[in-house]
């Protein structure tokens, strides 16, 4: 739970209040799916033991159409042709709607098996101490019964001549009647729901303006641009801040978020970092966590660029200094990873995560080699990659360059952090990186380690660590800053991903890698395989999942041998329908399952071709082997199965950035789209075009003669 909503933990009863922009759809009409969806979370509140109060507009706007329907409906032809105009009385329209807007929601709350009940209020009452002592008196009762109270300004005997005029100056509208409700009915929490996800720093539709996650009154009252009032509401955004900050700093928190997402009060009571939280002790809350987002990665891009004018000398240099220095730290590194294993396995985790967690003295050498591969490398920014004279005197030439700023959010492996930064670093790209809470020592020294071999010229904000997961959602939605999102985990994190962010991103969400064993294949070289691949490291991605094996194996005693040989190994089997009832084993609940540890599925098939079917049907495009001594039927498997990394004779370990003489790798990609596999230093690059010319135009193209001549490389 994000620190600055931990207040909802003690929250009981909740004022909810909703605009005519939520309820009503762009044509007038009510929106009846989202209001069928804010009475079912205000069902379920009332379920869990919430005492909730609604407080709801709607009422002029339903009146207006219905009035508008039925003068439609007593008009002549002749009044038809005439212009129509809206020249129904807003009391009147207030008070038709009124009635309908409450028996619509009668009807749904009945439909949830829900009480509800109406009170029409006016600003005047409020003066009467009388009055509002029944009125606290009445709800207390409504909600010991349960029951739903629905506030609504009665605006069909409103004496206000207009907006914000005539008023005694108690509450104008909808949004300051909540207010001043959940001051009066003791409410723990106000949430007021709008058409946009929150208060941003400036109109929502402008791209450069943020959502403010925390309303601090001293900080934001001036910074903050508001754009047009609401489309049919009195006061917009303008009005819920007013009301906002009025309870807010009178001792009711509150919090606006949006109406539109179905379950968004659900979501606020559970603590997540959605909306604008207005608090009296926001002040207090002031941390770095308010600024890092576009900040950070800001902070980042400037310092790529500061990067990429380095001479690859200077580069090479910074990256060998951390291979130092990783070296030079080794004990502290290995004390903080120690003690992330230790809370790991006292928290439960599974063998498999904690095996990616650890960072062994060879695992740490092994990282300041891949480093110092990296430092060694051709230099890959500025590189040439075409030349064209398009006409005399004007060439064209296309370089590569780096992409920009790059979000990584990976889980457990806190060596990926050192390779990414690495890359980035060869690459000339500025990094953020997320990783696992379960890794957060371990990150964190790594991060510091790094950072601390990188020169003043460039800033150690050219890396950036994000500590708090609450971060990310933010992080997602600046694609005008962050070029790219790597996901290093499971297929629940690399989908939510891609679900919630415009950012391209590349990774791949299972790694479910198949070996086929052929019926021509060498039993002792295929024993050999399947034993790398399954047991070396059974965490890894490239691990093997899926043992397949030709059918005359099961009958010449190879597929015996081959089970023998994971048996030994320790490894738990599960079969396919055929498999399992052929060797007695439990069959197993899907072929798309990544084990992650030392168990893995086999089947049998008919042959190659039934193989990569499977392999098709079932796989992640990852890394498949084949395993057979027929060259006609490996060039076969090679060239038709349709995955990343395609292998002859040669375990799926090797699909590796390091062992690909990659140097390290970001991850491995099985999207089709820029880079596939290993992704190392090349899949961190991107090209820009520079044309040289001699004062030409362009002039309808009447005094260029075109040549589109390819030319040499090299100058």
């Amino acid at each position: 739970m994000d620190p600055t909503r931990e207040f909802v933990k003690s929250v009981k009863r909740v004022v909810v209040k909703v605009g005519t922009a939520v309820v009503t759809r762009s044509d007038g009409r009510l929106a009846l799916g989202r209001l069928g969806a804010l009475c079912e979370q205000l069902k379920e509140l009332n379920t869990k033991g919430y005492e909730v109060i609604l407080v709801t507009s709607g009422a002029v706007g339903l009146g207006r159409q219905r009035l508008r329907y039925r003068r439609l409906a007593n008009s002549s032809f002749s009044d038809l042709q005439r212009p129509q105009g809206d020249d129904h009385d807003g009391k009147a329209c207030a008070a038709v709607g009124q009635s309908s807007l409450m028996a619509l929601y009668d009807t749904m709350f009945s439909q949830l098996d829900v009480t509800s009940s109406q009170l029409l209020v006016n600003d005047g009452f409020f003066r009467d101490s009388a009055f509002r002592k029944q009125l606290s008196d009445t709800v207390n009762s409504l909600l010991d019964l349960r029951v739903i109270p629905i506030f609504n300004e009665n605006d069909a005997v409103s004496t206000r001549k207009a907006p914000y005029e005539d008023s005694s100056g108690i509450f104008w509208d909808n949004d300051s009647l909540a207010g001043l409700l959940a001051l009066e009915l003791k409410a723990d929490l106000l949430v007021l729901l709008s058409d946009v996800e929150g208060l941003y720093s400036g109109p929502p539709s402008d791209p450069k303006s943020k959502l403010i996650h925390t309303y601090i009154k001293e900080k934001h009252q001036s910074e903050i641009t508001f754009g047009d009032k609401s489309r049919l509401g009195r006061g917009g955004m303008t009005a819920k801040v007013n009301a906002a900050v009025c309870a807010a700093y009178a001792g009711t928190p509150v919090i606006i978020t949006s109406g539109y997402v179905t379950n968004n009060i659900m979501r606020v009571l559970q603590g997540e970092r959605i909306g604008t939280v207005f608090h009296k002790d926001a002040h207090l809350w002031i941390n770095t966590k308010e600024v890092s987002a576009r900040e950070m990665a800001v902070a980042a891009r400037d310092s790529s660029r500061r990067l990429q004018v380095l001479s690859s000398e200077e580069r090479s240099k910074i990256l060998l200094a951390v291979a130092d220095a990783l070296e030079n730290n080794e004990s502290t590194i290995r004390s903080e990873n120690e003690a992330d294993i230790a809370a790991a396995e006292g928290a439960g985790y599974e063998k498999s995560l904690i095996s990616r967690l650890a960072l062994k003295p060879e695992k740490i050498s092994s990282l300041a080699k891949s480093v110092r591969m990296l430092a060694d490398m051709e230099e890959p920014i500025g590189q040439i990659l075409k030349r064209t004279e398009l006409a005399d005197n004007l060439t064209l030439e296309q370089i590569s360059c780096p992409l920009g700023v790059i979000l990584i959010i990976f889980e457990s492996r806190p060596d990926a952090l050192v390779q990414i930064a690495a890359l980035a670093i060869r690459s000339g790209n500025g990094l953020l990186l997320k990783g696992g809470k379960e890794a957060k020592r371990s990150n964190e020294v790594l991060h510091k380690v790094i950072t601390s071999a990188i020169p003043d010229t460039v800033g150690d904000k050219l890396i950036g660590l994000v500590t708090s997961r609450e971060a990310i959602p933010d992080l997602l939605k600046l694609d005008d800053v962050i070029d790219l999102v790597v996901p290093r985990g499971s297929n629940k994190l690399v989908s939510q991903i891609k679900d919630t962010t415009k950012i391209p991103v590349l990774g791949h969400s299972d790694g479910i890698c198949h070996v086929y064993i052929d019926k021509e294949a060498n039993i002792d070289m295929a024993k050999q395989i399947i034993k790398d691949a399954k047991t070396d490291y059974p965490a890894a991605c490239n691990a093997m999942e899926t043992l397949l094996i030709h059918k005359d194996l099961s009958t010449n005693g190879g597929l015996d041998q081959l089970v023998v040989e994971l048996k030994n190994e320790g490894v738990e089997l599960y079969g396919g329908p055929r498999a399992s009832a052929l060797l007695n084993i439990a069959e197993t609940c899907s072929f798309h399952h990544e084990h992650s540890s030392l168990a893995c599925t086999i089947e049998i098939v008919d042959d190659v071709f039934a193989a990569i079917d499977h392999i098709h049907q079932h796989g992640s495009s990852h890394t498949e082997c084949i395993v057979t001594e027929d060259s006609e039927v490996a060039e076969a498997f090679l060239r038709q199965v349709d995955s990343a990394a395609v292998f002859h004779n040669a375990s799926t370990r090797f699909c590796d950035g390091a062992r690909f003489g990659l140097g390290a790798e970001v991850g491995i990609s099985t999207s089709r789209i820029h880079a596939r596999g290993p992704v190392g230093v090349e899949g961190l690059l991107t090209n820009r075009w520079i044309l040289r010319g001699n004062g030409q135009v362009v002039d309808g193209d009447k005094g260029v003669t075109y040549t589109h001549k390819e030319l040499a490389l090299k100058v």
